[in-house]
């Protein structure tokens, strides 16, 4: 039978049988989404200071990885890798969609950041970005006194955890 389903961190719908493994469009994994009558996705919460400062370093963490990733789907010169960039150049337009709907913003900012023409150092800059992005997450996480917004550092830092462990395979 086929459902209607939410992801609890990204606010998105998806329809199927089941619910997927990971969401298609944040990444965040299979516990977040529930049937949609059932999801809770708040996006309207009370930020202080830090949950601010720290949401608003997250969604420039975002815009810049994602502008990197569709700029080395470009680039890449190996066809696995292009089309890898370009499924995390979405994930990470989503992440950075949540801020922009945590911030109230009106739109998501343009990133501008390059890539390289060689797969290796894509590969590598996308672990140099995973990793600070997991340790920010990490922190900030710790730093909230706000349940959701700490609810959506935690489901971040396992989708790029899992984003982590994809250039590493790729670089062995």
């Amino acid at each position: 039978m086929v459902k209607l389903w939410r992801c609890e961190i990204c606010g998105d719908p998806y329809v199927g049988s089941n619910p997927p493994d990971n969401c298609p469009f944040c990444g965040a994994h299979k516990r977040y989404i529930k049937e949609a009558r059932l999801a809770e996705a708040n996006f309207d919460v009370k930020l202080d200071i830090k949950d601010k400062e720290n949401a608003q370093h997250a969604l420039k963490v975002e815009v810049s990885n994602s502008a990197f990733y569709f700029c080395a789907a470009a680039s890449t010169d190996n066809p696995e890798g292009k089309l890898l960039f370009k499924a995390l150049a979405k994930v990470e337009t989503e992440h950075a969609a949540i801020w922009r709907k945590i911030l109230k913003l009106n739109e998501i900012p343009k990133g501008n950041d390059a890539s390289f023409n060689a797969n290796k150092e894509n590969l590598e800059e996308s672990h140099r970005r995973e990793t600070r992005a997991i340790e920010f997450y990490k922190n900030a996480s710790k730093e909230s006194t706000n349940k959701r917004v700490q609810q959506i550092f935690e489901a971040l830092v396992e989708v790029e955890t899992d984003h982590l462990a994809l250039s590493e395979q790729r670089l062995k």
